[in-house]
């Protein structure tokens, strides 16, 4: 009976594996920019693998599934596991406030009721008042420091922390910069040194001022019937790497998600807390609480996404269906239709 169950399992993941190359075939054009998609098991056995399309319009490079492409809003959760990494080194608190780290808040009652737990679950009631529109320029360069700062001035909060979510980027550039006060190291080789090292993720990358402009892909919008390079120096925030500045393939993706459930890099009960819906006593909103510390929770997934300039990003796990689903692609325009043609498939095929 086992042998029969497998047999069909190998049947089933071949199907599949055929209908995704046909239907991914068809929306990603080999002289157009691409995407990598793997899907697998939660212990690392691979059940889909493949890169379409270019990740270099200039070099005519492919997009393969050892590419590194900017993962956007992932790069969130490498900086939670920062800040989760010095909690179980005893050098911080979820419950600290965020005055203890930055005195130089004009609203110093404003700063003594944000704490850690709040930014890292996005309920801080931190306003974004970054005026990227109109300082664009600026903005194209400025750094986590140059990013957060404008919260510093902020005289009033949206609401009351632990009221309600509202997703706010410039609060993991504050939160990067956490890590390197408490470190003593650029937040950036923080985690080249806790995470991508025991997680032996080989090929990734994280933005340093400089756009690590060799071995990376590029990212384009389609604007007319030309396809216009957005990203570094086209795209404002690419400096402002806290919270969109981890560069990674979709196989050193899969090397973190592994290492995520051995408990590799971090203590088992801090990563379960990562991906469990936060739920502060005060909480107002009628939706209920569906973000950890970075992980959003749904109905039997946990997942997060990342958009930067023309970049997209998935990393979607199914913890009862023992899946992981990653996806990067450099076509803004094509986003959509890749994440609804996988998840379509991987139901149909009643993998997730």
């Amino acid at each position: 009976m086992i042998a029969l169950a497998l047999a069909l399992l190998v049947q089933d993941t071949t199907a599949l594996s055929a209908e995704l190359d046909k239907q991914l075939t068809a929306i990603y054009k080999p002289d157009e920019p691409g995407v990598a998609v793997l899907v697998a098991r939660l212990d690392g056995a691979v059940v889909f693998k493949r890169g379409y399309g270019l990740s270099d319009i200039k070099t005519k490079e492919p997009f393969t599934t050892t590419t590194i492409s900017n993962t956007g809003s992932i790069s969130k959760t490498f900086v939670a596991y920062a800040v989760l990494k010095l909690v179980e080194q005893g050098k911080l608190k979820l419950t600290d406030p965020l005055i203890k780290f930055f005195s130089d808040f004009e609203n110093t009652e404003l700063a003594g009721k944000v704490r850690i737990e709040h930014m890292l679950s996005h309920t801080s009631g931190l306003p974004d008042n970054r005026d990227v529109a109109n300082n664009r320029e600026k903005f194209l360069t400025a750094k986590d420091d140059e990013n957060f700062a404008p919260l510093k001035k902020a005289m009033k909060l949206n609401f009351e922390p632990g009221e309600k979510f509202e997703y706010s980027n410039p609060a993991f550039n504050g939160l990067a910069l956490i890590v390197e006060k408490l470190s003593g190291v650029r937040w950036q080789a923080f985690i080249e040194r806790e995470v991508f090292g025991p997680a032996e993720m080989k090929q990734s990358k994280i933005t340093d001022g400089a756009f690590p402009s060799e071995g990376v892909a590029h990212a384009y919008d389609k604007v007319g019937t030309e396809w216009k390079e957005n990203d570094y120096g086209e795209f404002p925030t690419f400096a402002a790497s806290g919270n969109g500045g981890i560069w990674c393939s979709v196989e050193d993706l899969l090397r973190y998600e592994v290492a995520i459930q051995k408990g590799a890099f971090l203590k088992k009960d801090l990563v379960a807390l990562s991906r469990r819906p936060f739920a502060p006593e005060n909480w107002k909103s009628e939706a209920k609480p569906a973000v950890g510390h970075s992980w959003f929770i749904g109905e039997g997934i946990i997942y997060h996404s990342g958009s930067q300039g023309a970049f997209r990003a998935w990393h979607d796990v199914y913890p009862d269906k023992n899946l992981v689903v990653i996806w990067l692609g450099n076509a803004g325009q094509h986003s959509m239709a890749a994440r609804t043609t996988i998840n379509a498939l991987l139901k149909e095929f009643k993998l997730i």
